[in-house]
């Protein structure tokens, strides 16, 4: 072959030179594997690149015959994504030939096979991954390489997206590089930090990942809206020795905000330094109430306050030597405006007053105005780094919760500043350098719901493909209800008057709430202590005693909330032979019976249908409402239900946690009633959605909620036991019976 192309015997004679020590078997395995691959037409620029990563082999025994097994995955890269796709994985190869050298060989495998999978699964991102394969494994090692691929693959289907993971411009990919990497990140830091942030203030407010922003953007600090305090996931910038530190000083300094901040600032007529000063002095008064507090916060603070004096003016540096002089007495820096800022703060008698936030901000913004300063507000960056970026501080429209979120840009972005003739008629100076910002900047405009539905929430999804929990994964979109006739369902109740003759019975007879107490009966399984002790007194001097000394615990009052969540998902559209309807309408027809025995009792009872078109697009409808009455509003949003999409249920059951947890109620129970297994159109592994529920089933009951479920399963072979647990999941083999199976189970888990 060599004789025919005179261009690969260079190649060739390197190879053959370098390995001149290996054994015939050796030289054998390898030629194979090279004829192999050019039969696959891989071209001379590949044979050669071939070539030059096996002339690259350090000089071992098994180094050949390894050599071949890497030219065997190159051939089956070449087979699903072409000549050029090999070259280029070839080229990346090499550029790692020092990295492997020093690597087991099984590192070296996993590097291959994670090549391979991509060719065959998105051969057009191939060329991206190879490009960007020797950053991965500086990264996060060549071990983790496959992972990265298989989350990758996973976790985007949008074919432009999935270019972009590979290329590493999506910030998803940045978040699975910092998880693989083993940074420690706040998902893994939540819990205990909620629990931090709950010792301070007595409760913890929500928590949440913030998005990750793209590489060359500003590093993202932790922001603060609507109650809800989001921090970056990753610190790349800090040492991983400080990052638990880091992470509580972040919690602890946002929290104060909460507990002890008053209402937000207007920024009209503000220039953006001014603003930026308000908030860094709010920062300093919120930081010293909490410090009054608790003292010990100055030691978390204050490792991350590192300014200096410095000759150097440019205005980061001055605000965080500000910074600095505000929060530690001890500091000295003799520069004017810091040196005025500190006297101006410590002037104020009364730190609980947030005007002084404003005037100070505002007198030291138009010093730095008159010193001639530059200062870009959307390149600025809050310091220290433990800080938020105080946006939180400003009556701004809050951002859209569908909306892509990159890196915020300043508050003042969406704020415009209005310049105002001074008293003596004159226009403030031109050459001022803070620029007017116009209208059409805006920080969050209002967005309008497309035809999906509107976004209500995000929650995470367990990857087990990755081993990781991806935060705010799913979307969850409230859709309107659709009412229908509700002819057809009442006709199919008044076929069978016992059946809701018999429901009714068994939900008036699942007693749950709050056991009362009655004291001093004639009879029961404890002694009353008051009453025997007063039995005691009176046999001791002579009296009669009352016999009536014993105390009884009834139920008298009925104290539960129950949330029945209805799959709606295309499945539902079979016929039931032996019924002659569909599966979603005996499906209404149990939900219908079931709710209107609760309503008669008073029980709090929510109805909500559900199916999915992706992880962005997970559908809720409300067909009843806790405090709604099912009345004929109810009956003809539960009629129109109607069957589309697939069945992504852990993204429903967290939704209906997050229903029941503000509900005050001794017994919340979730009763999942679902035809089959979970599945989705961007989820090839079913097995996946069933890890992912069965981890939502038991993040609900770690918060005190019951879930049980109901499966449409005559096999009793589908995953409802898995999701479910043998002991909560009731299989229903006749379709046809199940309003009185859902009724039997309603009973069985309110008694319990």
């Amino acid at each position: 072959m060599v004789r025919q192309r005179p261009v690969l015997s260079g190649g060739l004679r390197a190879v053959l030179d370098r390995h001149a020590q290996a054994s015939q078997f050796e030289h054998e395995a390898w030629a194979e594997a090279m004829l192999r691959l050019a039969n696959v037409n891989a071209g001379p620029g590949a044979l050669l690149a071939a070539f030059r990563v096996c002339a690259l082999i350090p000089a071992r025994p098994g180094a050949l015959a390894r050599s071949a097994a890497a030219l065997a995955a190159a051939t089956d890269v070449c087979r699903a994504a072409g000549a050029h796709a090999v070259r280029a994985v070839l080229d990346a190869r090499a550029d790692l030939a020092q990295r492997f050298t020093a690597l087991p060989d099984g590192d070296e495998a996993a590097w291959w096979r994670g090549m391979v999978r991509i060719a065959r699964e998105a051969p057009t991102c191939i060329d991206a991954a190879a490009g960007t394969s020797g950053r991965i494994v500086a990264t996060c090692g060549t071990g983790n390489f496959e992972a990265f691929v298989a989350a990758g693959l996973r976790a985007v289907a949008d074919p432009a997206r999935r270019l972009a993971f590979f290329a590493l411009e999506d910030p998803e990919a940045r978040r699975v590089l910092d998880r693989l990497s083993g940074q420690i990140t706040f998902s893994t830091m939540q819990r205990r930090l909620s629990a931090y942030a709950a010792a301070l203030w007595g409760q913890a407010p929500p928590m949440r990942e913030a998005a990750v922003v793209g590489e060359g953007s500003p590093e993202r600090r932790t922001t603060i809206s609507s109650g809800i305090v989001r921090v970056p996931d990753v610190f790349r910038t800090v040492p991983p020795g400080r990052v638990p530190a880091l992470y509580r000083a972040t919690v602890a300094h946002a929290t104060a905000h909460l507990a002890l901040g008053e209402p937000r600032f207007d920024p009209a007529k503000l220039k953006p330094v001014q603003i930026v000063l308000v908030g860094l002095i709010e920062d300093a008064r919120i930081e010293a109430l909490a410090m009054r507090r608790f003292p010990g916060l100055f030691h978390l603070w204050a490792p991350f306050h590192t300014a200096e004096p410095s000759t150097l003016k440019t205005v980061p540096i001055l605000l965080e030597r500000l910074a600095r002089a505000l929060f530690d007495p001890a500091y000295e820096d003799h520069d004017g405006l810091v040196s005025k800022g500190r006297t101006l703060f410590r002037a104020e008698a009364d730190l609980s007053d947030p005007g002084l936030s404003r005037r100070i901000g505002s007198l030291l913004g138009n010093d730095i105005g008159q010193m001639r300063i530059q200062f870009n507000a959307k390149l600025h960056v809050v310091d220290p780094v433990y800080r938020d970026d105080n946006l939180g501080l400003w009556t701004l429209p809050p951002p859209p919760p569908d909306a892509a979120v990159e890196q915020l840009d300043l508050a003042v972005e969406s704020a415009r500043i209005e310049r105002e003739t001074t008293p003596d008629g004159e226009t403030p100076d031109r050459n001022d350098p803070e620029p007017e910002l116009d209208d059409s900047l805006g920080l969050a405009r209002a967005v309008k719901p497309d035809d999906r539905g509107v976004v209500v929430a995000h929650y995470s999804e367990w990857d087990a493909g990755a081993g990781l929990e991806r935060p705010d994964w799913t979307t969850i979109r409230e859709v309107e209800p659709t009412p229908a006739s509700t002819h057809a369902l009442d006709a199919a109740l008044a076929r069978d008057p016992g059946l809701r003759m018999r429901v009714e019975r068994l939900v008036r007879a699942a007693r749950v709430g709050r056991p009362t107490r009655l004291r001093r009966q004639p009879d029961g399984l404890d002694l009353d202590l008051d009453a025997a002790i007063d039995a005691a007194k009176a046999l001791r001097t002579g009296e009669i005693p009352d016999e009536r000394i014993h105390e009884r615990k009834v139920m008298r009052t009925r104290d539960l909330a129950v949330l029945v969540l209805i799959d709606v998902s295309e499945s539902t559209r079979d016929l039931v032979p032996a019924a002659g309807v569909s599966i979603i309408d005996i499906e209404k027809c149990a939900v219908a019976v079931l709710a209107e025995a609760m309503d008669a009792l008073g029980d709090m009872c929510a109805l909500r249908a559900f199916s999915s078109d992706g992880r962005e697009d997970v559908r809720v409808t409300r067909v009843k409402d806790f405090d709604q009455r099912f009345d004929q509003v109810a009956r003809a949003r539960l009629s129109g239900l109607q069957p589309q999409l697939s069945t992504r249920i852990g993204a429903a059951l967290r939704h209906a946690g997050a229903e029941l947890d503000p509900r005050a109620a001794t017994r919340r129970i979730v009763i999942a009633l679902t035809d089959g297994a979970p599945s989705d159109i961007d989820v090839p592994n079913p097995t996946d959605l069933v890890d992912d529920a069965r981890r939502a089933v038991l993040s609900l009951r770690s918060r005190g909620i019951d879930v049980f479920g109901i499966t449409l399963d005559p096999s009793d072979q589908g995953s409802g036991a898995d999701v479910f647990g043998r002991t909560n999941h009731m299989p229903v083999r006749r379709i046809e019976d199940l309003p009185s199976r859902l009724s039997e189970l309603y009973f069985r888990v309110a008694r319990r």
